[in-house]
């Protein structure tokens, strides 16, 4: 159990590594809305000269965005189990599976006139395809607003309309926020890790109005977006909610919330106490994933936040 535990840790903390990592070198200016979104073409040159009309993504947002805005221009996506029981991808062509890299000789051989990518995980890739002459573009959500703006890229290199989808994303936030309770989300145990309000995840609690105790903490993890938190720091804090996410790979959110019952603080949280302490799947919470991910996690989020 221990072991199996240990190893689902390591895979979350991989996760959000490469999904939240910033630290990746373009050489072209970021396009960024107040200072939290960022849609990076690392060659402004290579972009399609008018509407690409074959799109290979590299990440499940991407493919599940263009899908949405024009489902005949996608001919190539990153296999995701998000996926894996959508029409919509049956026989489009996978050109990677899991976090494995892209196989480039089947993304070459699909003859794109786009390639898309996620900014800390496809740079490589993306960098070679540029050499080949590929017109490409470098993505990062870390923001409901970096969403918005990715969104509009994508829509405009295809030459679709956003407006719906965007639409859509305004119905999944709340309305009316009527309470506000302070909130601990946790993605690991060992160690302590909680993201503050530079991550999806942190930005989210935002929008619901939750009083994230994390939201402007600063650290030294290797995890952009999130920060270290000691046993003694958690119970200072003492939130009212506790969020425990559930790892991309396994199903081992039972073991997570086991080993922190060992721990002498935990017992002493009120919403610990209070039995307010839930459940979230790793995509939509933690990575964005995928459209439904994203509506999936602010159902529950407005179930959470805002239950009596």
């Amino acid at each position: 159990m221990l072991r199996r535990w240990l190893v689902s840790t390591l895979a979350i903390l991989l996760s959000i590594v490469l999904v939240a990592c910033t630290t990746a070198n373009t050489q072209q200016p970021q396009t960024k809305v107040e200072n939290t979104t960022e849609a990076t073409n690392t060659n402004s040159q290579q972009l399609p000269k008018g509407s690409a009309k074959r799109v290979v993504a590299l990440s499940s947002l991407s493919a599940d965005i263009i899908s949405r805005l024009d489902k005949t221009k996608i001919v190539g996506i990153t296999g995701s189990k998000l996926f894996n029981n959508d029409s919509r991808f049956k026989d489009i062509p996978r050109v990677s599976e899991g976090q494995s890299p892209p196989n480039l000789e089947k993304v070459v051989a699909l003859k794109p006139d786009l390639v898309i990518g996620a900014e800390g995980f496809s740079n490589i890739p993306i960098q070679r395809l540029q050499q080949l002459g590929i017109p490409t573009l470098l993505t990062k959500v870390n923001s409901w607003e970096s969403l918005e703006e990715v969104t509009k890229t994508l829509a405009k290199s295809i030459n679709a309309d956003p407006q719906p989808l965007l639409n859509r994303y305004k119905t999944f936030l709340p309305e009316k926020p009527t309470q506000s309770f302070s909130t601990l989300a946790l993605v690991s145990r060992q160690p302590i890790l909680a993201p503050n309000k530079n991550s999806w995840a942190g930005d989210l609690l935002v929008k619901f109005q939750a009083k994230n105790i994390a939201a402007d903490l600063q650290g030294k993890s290797p995890v952009g977006g999130y920060v270290t938190l000691s046993a003694e720091k958690v119970l200072e804090a003492n939130p009212e909610v506790i969020i425990l996410v559930n790892p991309p790979q396994g199903n081992s959110e039972v073991a997570l919330l086991d080993s922190l019952k060992k721990e002498p603080f935990w017992q002493q949280l009120q919403a610990t106490k209070n039995k307010r302490v839930y459940v979230f799947d790793y995509f939509g919470l933690v990575n964005p994933g995928s459209i439904d991910a994203i509506e999936k996690a602010c159902e529950q989020l407005k179930q959470v936040l805002f239950a009596p």
